[in-house]
C-alpha cells in the first residue's frame, strides 16, 4: 500500500512517526521526499506567510504532482490545515481516499467552515471526544481515536527523573517558549524577565528545551545573560515530567505539561494585527490551552471561570515577567498551591479517556480507507 503522509509541524511529526511504525509494511512518503523540510513549512501569523506565499505555492504544485504521478492508495494528512487541507481535497477529487488526523479547531472560531472540512475529507480522526459530534449530518466520517499523547505518557511513565531531582536538593523550572522562531523571539525575552523577578535562587534550575535544531542555535544567544539557565537538545517530556513547574508556549507542549502533572503558566503573545483578528473570531472557547478546553467542554455549556480552569492562562498583554513570576513563586514555594494545581490538571485529563492505542486506531482507519477505495 502507498501512503502519503503529510505532517507540516514539529509536533505533527511525532504523530506521522508513530503512524509510520504502524504502517511498516507499506511505502510511505511525506513532503521531506520531495525536498521541504517541516521547519520552513512551519509558518505562522498573516505577514510571515505571506512573505513566503510563492514557497507555498510551490509546495501545493508539487505536492499535487506527487498525487497525481505518484498515485498513493491513501493520503493521509496530520494536522496542520491550512495547506493539508487543500491537498486532502484535491486529493479526494482525484478518487484518492484522504483521511485527517487532528480535528481542525472548528470548536473554537468559524464554525462555517465545517461544512468545507466535510467536504475536502474521506475520514477524520479526531483527538478529543467533543469533536465528531460537530460533523453529525455532513456525511463525514468523524472517529474519536482517543489522544496519542495518553499513551505515550502511559508508556514512558517513571519516577527516575523524580528522584534524580530530588536527590540534587534542587526544585527544576521549565520553560518552552515554543518551536517557530517568531514564538521564541516574542516568548523568551518576557520568560527571562520573569526569571529576574524570582532572584537568585540556589535550590532553582532552570532547563530550556529546545524544540528544533534552529531554537538549538538560537536560545544560547538570547540567554547568554542568563547564566543560572541550562538549554538543553529536545528532551520536553522528560523535562515536564520531573519538573516543579514550567511556563508554556500555548500549544502541544501544554497538553504534554498537564499530562506530566507539572503545575503550568500558559503563555503567549503574537503580533498586535494577529491578536485583534483572534479576539473577534474565536468564540466557541474562551480558553487557548487544550487542557483548559477539555475541561470547559466537560461543563456542557456552563460558565468556566478563568480562576477555575486547570491552567493559567497569560495572553498578550495579560502576559507580562510580573505575572508568570508570581505565578511561579506560588508553585515553587507553597507545597499546597502545588498540589492543588496537580490536582486540577489531573481532573481535567481524566476527561481524556484513550482506552489503548490511538495511533494504533488511525493505522486501521488508514487502511480501512484505502480498501475502501480498492
Amino acid at each position: 500500500m502507498k501512503v502519503l503522509l503529510l505532517a507540516g509541524e514539529e509536533s505533527g511529526l511525532v504523530y506521522a512517526e508513530g503512524l509510520k511504525a504502524r504502517l511498516s509494511d507499506c511505502e510511505i512518503r511525506g513532503y521531506g521526499d520531495y525536498g521541504f523540510k517541516t521547519a520552513d513549512l512551519a509558518v505562522m501569523g498573516f505577514w510571515p506567510v505571506i512573505k513566503k506565499l510563492f514557497y507555498f505555492l510551490r509546495v501545493a504544485r508539487t505536492m499535487k504532482r506527487a498525487i497525481a504521478e505518484w498515485r498513493p492508495d491513501v493520503v493521509v494528512t496530520v494536522d496542520y490545515p491550512g495547506l493539508n487541507l487543500k491537498l486532502a481535497a484535491f486529493a479526494k477529487s482525484r478518487g484518492v481516499p484522504a483521511v485527517h488526523l487532528v480535528c481542525p479547531q472548528v470548536w473554537a472560531w468559524h464554525r462555517g467552515r465545517i461544512p468545507k472540512v466535510a467536504a475536502a475529507l474521506t475520514k477524520l480522526l479526531c483527538f478529543f471526544p467533543f469533536e465528531p459530534e460537530l460533523f453529525v449530518g455532513t456525511g463525514l466520517d468523524a472517529k474519536f481515536i482517543g489522544h496519542p499523547m495518553v499513551d505515550v505518557f502511559a508508556q514512558e511513565r517513571t519516577d527516575a527523573d523524580g528522584a534524580a531531582a530530588a536527590a540534587s536538593g534542587k526544585k527544576t523550572l521549565a520553560l518552552l517558549p515554543g518551536s517557530r522562531m517568531g514564538e521564541i523571539a516574542r516568548n523568551m525575552p518576557r520568560l527571562l524577565a520573569a526569571l529576574a523577578l524570582l532572584g537568585k535562587r540556589d535550590d532553582l534550575e532552570v532547563v530550556v528545551p529546545a524544540a528544533n535544531a534552529r531554537a538549538e542555535a538560537l536560545l544560547p544567544a538570547m540567554t547568554a545573560n542568563a547564566p543560572f539557565v541550562r538549554v538543553q537538545r529536545g528532551g520536553a517530556r522528560d523535562l515536564l515530567r520531573r519538573a516543579d513547574c514550567a511556563a508554556v508556549a500555548s500549544g502541544t507542549a501544554t497538553l504534554e505539561a498537564a499530562l506530566a502533572r507539572c503545575p503550568t503558566v500558559l503563555v503567549y503573545a503574537v503580533s498586535p494585527l494577529l491578536a485583534w483578528f483572534a479576539r473577534r473570531v474565536i468564540k466557541g472557547v474562551h480558553f487557548v490551552g487544550l487542557a483548559n478546553v477539555i475541561w470547559e467542554k466537560s461543563r456542557g455549556g456552563q460558565d468556566a471561570p478563568a480562576a477555575e480552569a486547570p491552567m493559567p492562562e497569560l495572553l498578550q498583554e495579560a502576559f507580562t515577567p510580573e505575572a508568570v513570576a508570581g505565578r511561579l513563586r506560588a508553585w515553587l514555594d507553597d507545597p499546597a498551591a502545588r498540589a492543588d494545581a496537580v490536582k486540577r490538571l489531573d481532573d481535567a485529563m481524566a476527561l481524556l479517556s484513550s482506552d489503548g492505542d490511538a495511533l494504533g486506531r488511525a493505522a486501521d482507519e488508514i487502511r480501512s480507507a484505502a480498501e475502501g477505495r480498492a
